[in-house]
């Protein structure tokens, strides 16, 4: 089969390298998955330099998410067992793991509705306890991540702001239904929030991004509000003031999806149980800007890892099907309910 390897750390573009292996031979408790579609993820461009929490020996293949094939013919949502990723033929999953793929989406949609959206609703939801009519920021509201939060966000009922980098990246987010969009090239975020909610500021903050996003975020958020760190897109790891946090009464939360798999893998299956009924709806829907085959893996990443990119980019190992940067409607212009979010659960439990 082929696969993407990388023999060493660095650029995505500069270290993956497709070649002609031998399929992977599952261990104990792991299924053997054809790879229908694999969604590209930031963390991929980590692993590829050595800088996630997770270094699978050299040589791995990359693609921590896919949409695949069983042997009997199942679709389904996996994160595949590195150092056997998805970006390849086939991949290797935990048989316990394993999703039943959404109807309402194609392979392309499937694989990008998992982690994206899973950390978004845990986000949103389990930290965060977003209610309807509170008031929603999310930074890179353009992106992979942050475009599920804002479909997450308007499904429950929020009103969302959106903060992006440049135009084009605007127009994205305004199509994910933002209710508005903060253009930070030309935009002062913080006076653009504060007049969009009157001085008051937002309820909840989500954060993919770090540095001078969460330095806005702290400027702006509102009594009693949460700021949601998940993550540090742009290379800066801020340290928050914790007598700021103190004097303005707003809450901090931190946000590693990862661990619920160990810790409370019932619950992730209840979340996904969840967010399969958001796109039988049609409230929610993976807004994938791009298709590209296996041999465009290195490339596609190597974008991804440098903010070039919008929504998802999809590597479908048979063929690529060309799409529009920005589809006519990310999410149908059907009303949605307001409040599509299951009754609040108790700590520990899975409901």
């Amino acid at each position: 089969m082929q696969a993407w390897q990388v023999h060493e750390n660095g650029e995505p573009g500069e270290v993956m390298r497709l070649a002609d292996v031998a399929p992977p031979t599952p261990g104990e408790g792991q299924v053997l998955l054809k790879v229908r579609a694999a969604n590209i993820n930031f963390p991929d461009a980590l692993l590829c330099r050595g800088q996630y929490q997770v270094r699978p020996p050299l040589p791995f293949t990359p693609g921590v998410e896919i949409c695949g094939e069983t042997e009997d013919g199942r679709r389904v949502i996996a994160n595949p067992a590195l150092p056997h990723g998805g970006f390849a033929e086939y991949a290797l999953a935990d048989a316990r793991a394993l999703l039943p793929a959404p109807d309402a989406l194609d392979d392309a949609e499937a694989a990008a509705l998992h982690i994206g959206y899973q950390t978004g609703w845990f986000g949103l939801h389990r930290r965060a306890r977003l209610e309807a009519g509170e008031t929603l920021l999310v930074h890179a509201a353009a992106g992979g991540v942050g475009s599920a939060a804002v479909q997450l966000g308007k499904a429950a009922g929020a009103t969302v702001i959106g903060v992006v980098g440049g135009p084009e990246k605007a127009a994205v987010a305004r199509e994910l239904g933002c209710d508005v969009v903060v253009d930070r090239h030309g935009e002062d975020v913080v006076a653009a929030v504060k007049e969009a909610t009157g001085g008051r500021g937002a309820d909840v903050i989500y954060d993919p991004v770090g540095g001078p996003a969460y330095a806005q975020s702290a400027k702006v958020v509102a009594f009693e509000g949460r700021i949601v760190v998940v993550g540090f897109a742009s290379g800066t790891i801020p340290s928050p003031a914790l007598n700021h946090a103190l004097v303005k009464n707003y809450t901090i939360l931190g946000l590693h999806w990862g661990l619920y798999n160990t810790k409370n893998p019932a619950l992730v299956r209840h979340c996904h149980e969840q967010l399969t009924e958001l796109t039988a709806r049609g409230a929610v829907k993976p807004l994938v800007s791009e298709r590209v085959p296996l041999d465009g893996a290195a490339d596609a990443v190597q974008r991804v890892a440098d903010g070039r990119t919008t929504g998802r980019v999809a590597v479908v190992p048979e063929k690529a099907v060309p799409e529009k940067a920005v589809p006519e409607k990310a999410v149908p212009e059907t009303e949605v309910p307001k409040k599509a979010v299951p009754e609040k659960l108790e700590k520990g439990t899975a409901a």
